[in-house]
């Protein structure tokens, strides 16, 4: 009969009860538990097996280049930043308002650290999500237009819950890479979350971008449902003088 059963749960891919039915069935001889409650303990441990697997798959796709989150953030060496700020975007209630965040500062004073531990919280709470090297996004945007999968990869980039767009600094672009970028902040406008990290203020974002017209369209857009946090501290990549 066990090895019915087992063959049952393979086929039907609950690999969760899987690795936990003999233990689980020895339990319940020996402490006399009922049908109902080895039933439940097996159903839960599946629930948690596939919750487990998710968040995992999750974090994968993210494709998330450090594992930092907010416990981790140095409040305490990079006073610019107010942890009460902070503390409530990681109630990630701008995600669920349609609500975009910004974070402007010079290098090394925390953007990314900040934007990856939002979108890895947003992650571990159920959202879909994928962090992006700014360069990189415009770059894979114009390479489908070779190939004519633009469409489809502007679709499945603002289906996302929430995206992260670090480093939009002073980029080397065509006009066909900003009007791609255009449209993919367009697509996303007050339909899902956006964090974007950058060392511009806004009024040099004209330089980068050239279109004027396109420029104040985007910012328009970007600051409409917007957080906006300028962080003017000291680099957190600056070496640390040792006293004798």
């Amino acid at each position: 009969m066990l090895q019915k059963l087992g063959d049952l749960i393979e086929q039907l891919h609950l690999r969760g009860i899987a690795d936990s039915l003999k233990s689980v069935l020895t339990e319940a001889r020996h402490q006399g538990q009922s049908i109902e409650e080895v039933l439940q303990k097996l159903l839960e441990i599946e629930y948690q097996y596939r919750n487990t697997r998710r968040l995992e798959n999750r974090l994968k796709a993210a494709k998330l280049p450090w594992e930092w989150s907010i416990d981790t953030f140095p409040f305490k060496t990079q006073p610019a930043v107010k942890k009460s700020q902070i503390m409530s975007l990681a109630k990630l209630e701008f995600i669920t308002h349609l609500e975009n965040v910004i974070f402007i500062g010079k290098p090394g004073t925390g953007k990314t650290g900040l934007a990856i531990s939002l979108l890895r919280l947003a992650l571990v709470n159920g959202y879909r999500g994928r962090f992006y090297k700014a360069q990189d996004l415009i770059n894979e945007l114009y390479a489908s237009l070779a190939d004519r999968s633009t469409s489809s990869l502007l679709k499945t980039i603002a289906n996302y819950d929430i995206i992260v767009i670090d480093e939009l600094g002073y980029l080397t672009l065509t006009s066909e890479q900003i009007n791609i970028f255009f449209k993919l902040i367009d697509m996303r406008y007050h339909k899902k979350s956006t964090i974007i990290t950058t060392n511009l203020d806004f009024s040099a974002w004209y330089d980068v971008f050239k279109q004027k017209e396109l420029v104040d369209a985007m910012l328009d857009r970007l600051n409409h449902y917007c957080t906006i946090i300028k962080i003017d501290g000291p680099s957190l990549r600056e070496p640390k003088q040792i006293k004798n």
